[in-house]
């Protein structure tokens, strides 16, 4: 089933700034939250719609892929319906309730304790960072889409903690200052009178909790480096410096914190025979003099096999043949390229006796004689069609 428009998920035209897609955002989450719409398993889904498409169109770069390649651009992306499979409900609170701010009509604050901070039950959850890699593909890996498998250096979950940092059934102790809440509450004097204003706890950095006995492994933090062997699916269309973006499969976060994102950045290997531009594919066919004059067919080389293509009796240099839709697939489905083929006629550099003899009684023939049709469109009008 085909996804939704990020942008018709939040009523906003493409053209919407920052704060336009923010607001839209508010009010999606708002009219969908749980809290309003209990056991309805419709509103939940389209929270997570309305989350996944903020996420995306919430984030400059992220934005910017998407309209340029669509919804494959994103790789396996997001998080909102299938998308990111570790995101839960809570995992969208602790992400995106800060743009909901204070006040007394916030469904996130039984969430947030009241000030929109990014954590659960009283503590903070840490997010690990994104890792980029570099995937080189062959231009027939681009044309059919292709599995692989990369072994990835990271950070992953300590396991003799757990990921939590401490050691196993102690180690941990409510934070004095903040009594578990992870913040603080200041009071100020202004001009307006006093006024109170929450702040994350200084000394257990929003956790509301801090390690007494830090487990020997990670020294506290949760993680540690290891290794991670990660199946990317690549989609059929893909161009250099393309990147996608697989959720959840970056560096862990810090005890037990959400992983960050893999970022996937295509490289495109040269090919032998082909050059690329756009989803059309080049390749020159050299014909020797007799073959142009006569007419032959030649077998080419193309990114699925070989193809028999006819040369017509008088072909000129520069001629250029279409083979339609043996090209690369448009990335988000919309048909595919073709291979055009550039005709070369080669002209012979070492010339025996008798070969220069023939071609000196044919030199002063008729039809030897350049004739050009002033009809036929030159070469840059004919490269200019196949691109309009």
């Amino acid at each position: 089933m085909a996804k939704k428009d990020f942008y018709e998920i939040l009523g906003v035209s493409k053209g919407a700034s920052s704060d336009e897609i923010k607001k839209a955002y508010r009010k999606k989450a708002l009219e969908h939250h749980p809290d309003r719409n209990p056991d309805n398993k419709a509103a939940e889904e389209k929270f997570k719609e309305a989350a996944e498409a903020y996420e995306i169109l919430g984030d400059d770069s992220k934005r910017k892929r998407y309209d340029q390649y669509g919804h494959a651009g994103m790789g396996n992306g997001g998080f909102g319906g299938g998308g990111h499979p570790h995101m839960d409900m809570n995992d969208i609170f602790e992400r995106f309730g800060d743009i909901f701010g204070g006040g007394g009509d916030n469904p996130f604050e039984s969430f947030f304790g009241g000030g929109g901070s990014r954590s659960r039950g009283g503590r903070r959850v840490h997010r690990g960072s994104n890792l980029r890699i570099k995937v080189k593909l062959t231009l027939e890996e681009i044309a059919k889409g292709i599995e692989k498998k990369v072994k990835v250096n990271k950070y992953v979950s300590c396991d003799k903690c757990s990921g939590q940092g401490a050691n196993k059934g102690s180690g941990f102790t409510t934070c004095s200052t903040c009594k578990g809440s992870g913040q603080v509450t200041r009071t100020q004097q202004t001009i307006l009178g006093y006024m109170q204003t929450a702040a994350t706890c200084p000394a257990c950095g929003g956790e509301g909790q801090v390690i007494t006995d830090k487990c020997k492994s990670c020294h506290g933090d949760g993680i540690v480096k290891g290794e991670d062997v990660i199946t990317i699916n690549i989609p059929a269309g893909v161009a250099e410096g393309m990147q996608l973006s697989m959720g959840g499969k970056g560096n862990a976060g810090p005890r037990g914190g959400v992983p960050g994102d893999l970022i996937i950045a295509v490289e495109e290997a040269e090919h032998e025979h082909f050059k690329r531009e756009g989803n059309n594919i080049f390749y020159e066919q050299y014909v020797n003099f007799a073959d142009a004059a006569i007419g032959t067919s030649v077998e080419i080389p193309t990114l699925e096999g070989k193809a028999k293509v006819k040369i017509d009796a008088g072909t000129q240099p520069g001629k250029i043949l279409r083979l339609k839709g043996k090209g690369i697939p448009d990335v988000n489905g919309y048909g595919k390229g073709d291979l055009l083929i550039s005709i070369n006629v080669w002209t012979p550099q070492h010339l025996s006796s008798e070969e220069k003899n023939i071609l000196e009684k044919l030199r002063d023939s008729e039809n030897f004689k350049p004739h050009p049709d002033k009809r036929d469109k030159n070469f840059f009008d004919r490269m200019k069609e196949y691109f309009e």
